[in-house]
């Protein structure tokens, strides 16, 4: 586990992505359609198969913390990652690159075996991701470690890394149900195409204030035929009929309701720009 402890140190910090300097031209208004960006609302309610119950403390005023983390297959899983290759990743110079998508759900207040009051979150992940990390202490940590990081990220938490993982009980209180969007796939299904994208952070060095999102949508004419829903850590884009479809995690938490985005009919791009929350 040195290799494990090894990383925990050295991104204690909040979880960034390496991107590409951040550079636009402008265009004639005229030519720019704007879009309004909305909410992404999830449709069904689902937490899950329980898992395993944390318990930690906050810093510096050791406040009891207890985090649920439950499985369910409507979350993605994260891309395939062996036990070598998880070794690797920790070893390296930046270990953040990976990415476990995962749904965080708000605080919720709860009393401990010593009836004593504390705060407890609930973290969904892929229920197949759970499983491998069952079977593997190390992934196991690692598990523990990113669902630590994301609450202190979506929270501003600071979180003591001295857990314990409970035997004796799969969560704490009662757990909350989380809205994760999943989709009725018909018998026959066409498959839409994915736009070429990428993610810019501005500024390029320091702390990041917005990420803009760069997509490609050649063949649409118009923003009228672009639906395009943003969540906390997700952005999702349908160009319809059946044009593109994209649907990705973002390395941070943005804020939704003051992003915008801008379709260019000219050169056939959208651009979103999204504030990013403070950590």
């Amino acid at each position: 586990m040195d290799i494990f402890k090894k990383w925990l140190s050295s991104c204690h910090s909040s979880i960034k992505a390496r991107f590409v300097q951040y550079t636009t031209d402008c265009c004639p208004m005229d030519r720019v359609s704007h879009l309004s960006c909305r909410s992404l609302q999830f449709i069904q309610s689902d937490h899950g198969p329980l898992g395993l119950c944390v318990k930690t403390f906050t810093l510096p005023d050791k406040r009891k913390v207890f985090v649920n983390i439950c499985q369910s297959a409507a979350v993605p899983p994260p891309p395939p990652l062996s036990r070598e290759a998880l070794v690797e990743l920790l070893e390296s110079e930046d270990p953040t690159g990976y990415r476990v998508p995962m749904s965080i759900g708000e605080a919720h207040t709860e009393v401990d075996n010593n009836s004593q009051g504390c705060t407890a979150y609930d973290v969904v992940i892929s229920e197949a991701f759970f499983q491998k990390c069952q079977k593997d202490p190390l992934f196991q940590q690692f598990l523990i470690a990113v669902s630590l990081e994301g609450l202190e990220n979506k929270y501003n938490l600071e979180l003591s890394r001295d857990w314990k993982v409970l035997k004796n009980r799969k969560f704490l209180g009662s757990v909350n149900e989380q809205n994760i969007r999943t989709k009725s796939k018909p018998v026959i299904q066409e498959i839409e195409p994915k736009p070429e994208f990428c993610l810019l952070v501005e500024p390029p060095v320091g702390d990041p204030e917005f990420l803009i999102a760069e997509i490609q949508l050649p063949g649409v004419a118009s923003s009228l035929s672009l639906v395009l829903d943003l969540g906390e850590d997700r952005l999702v884009l349908n160009a319809r009929p059946s044009l593109f479809h994209l649907d990705c995690f973002i390395p941070f938490f943005i804020d939704q309701e003051s992003s915008v985005a801008q379709y260019n009919t000219n050169t056939q791009i959208l651009t979103v720009t999204m504030p990013v929350v403070s950590s």
